[in-house]
């Protein structure tokens, strides 16, 4: 699994980090999960260690746990952090999306 964090995505991960009382062993789970109007949503959480079967990688500073099941859906993704005059927030470029809602916060594969 080739899953990339921009520097802007680690930096606002690490804000968040920050506020909570984590060990060495903390990081970000990024996960997919079956949800939204499309079929899949992307899920983000602080957590304080990785499960036993997790594949844990380092993303620009930023300890990141993908579960199995996520892995198969987050090859080649791109987690982003933007801002613009219309808001701002996490971002996922997936390459292997075949179809997206208008909101855009799920996709189908």
């Amino acid at each position: 699994m080739n899953l990339m964090m921009t520097e802007a995505a680690a930096l606002e991960v690490k804000k968040f980090m920050s506020e909570e009382e984590l060990s060495d062993e903390g990081g970000l789970r990024v996960r997919v999960i079956p949800g939204g109007c499309s079929g899949f949503q992307y899920a983000m959480e602080i957590e304080e260690s990785p499960r036993e079967d997790d594949s844990v990688s380092e993303m620009n500073g930023v300890r990141v746990f993908v579960d199995m099941f996520s892995a198969q859906y987050l090859d080649n993704v791109e987690i982003d952090y933007v801002s613009s005059v219309m808001g701002s927030g996490f971002t996922f470029k997936n390459p292997n999306s075949t179809g997206g809602c208008g909101c855009g916060s799920s996709f189908s594969a």
